[in-house]
């Protein structure tokens, strides 16, 4: 019987920064539970750089995330002032990560996230990722010509496309699935002990079911 959790978010999205903890203390408390990682898209293609207002309202949103949750944050004031908040590079570079490694993947898209949140570096670009990608062990030849591809871009149009039919506003998403059937653990950024009571159930009702989860 298979089972595995589905995390839905996206690097550049500050709730799913918020979240982080709780994904790391699922992956600690359930090391051989598969986690599989899935692109949101939450501002992808987006083309014009941020103005002052948007920084403003930006760094307001970054505090009450930093309040509610405990994350660290820096200052998106500190942000070029070309940046343009497109977060397409990230998801796709996610999906470079998955295809090249499924056990990298979250300490890849962590080192994305603390870049953004925390140095507040642009990472929009793709050698910003692909450095970033090289820190948690990934070839970075590899992983910048696995990038640029057009069959990655349609792979992450598909993850934002699978996102789009769950029909849930809003990220992250984080579900678990055996046979098939999904459960919804958490939709928006939730408590780590709401989360780990609910996945406990679920994985108990797995180990009666005949499902052996370390």
């Amino acid at each position: 019987m298979s089972q595995r959790l589905i995390y839905v978010m996206d690097p550049m999205c500050s709730w799913c920064w918020g979240f982080a903890p709780v994904i790391d203390a699922i992956a600690e408390a359930y090391p051989l539970l598969p986690l599989r990682l899935v692109a949101g898209g939450l501002r992808a293609n987006h083309g014009a750089p941020l103005d002052e207002h948007t920084r403003a309202v930006l760094a307001e949103h970054w505090q009450a995330v930093a309040e509610d949750s405990g994350q660290p944050v820096g200052d998106p004031q500190s942000l070029p002032g070309t940046f343009v908040y497109d977060t397409e590079p990230a998801c796709r570079a996610l999906v470079v990560a998955r295809e090249l490694d499924q056990a990298k993947v979250w300490p890849f898209v962590r080192a994305v996230q603390q870049a953004f949140y925390i140095d507040v570096e642009d990472v929009t670009h793709a050698a910003v990722l692909v450095a970033l990608a090289e820190s948690v062990g990934y070839p970075p030849a590899e992983f910048g010509e696995l990038f640029d591809q057009q069959k990655t871009r349609e792979m992450t149009l598909a993850d934002v496309a699978w996102v789009a039919d769950l029909g849930m506003a809003g990220l992250p998403i984080l579900l678990a699935e055996r046979e098939g059937q999904l459960a919804l653990l958490a939709n928006g950024c939730q408590p780590a002990d709401q989360v780990l009571g609910l996945l406990a159930r679920w994985v108990e009702a797995g180990q009666k079911a005949g499902v052996v989860t370390a």
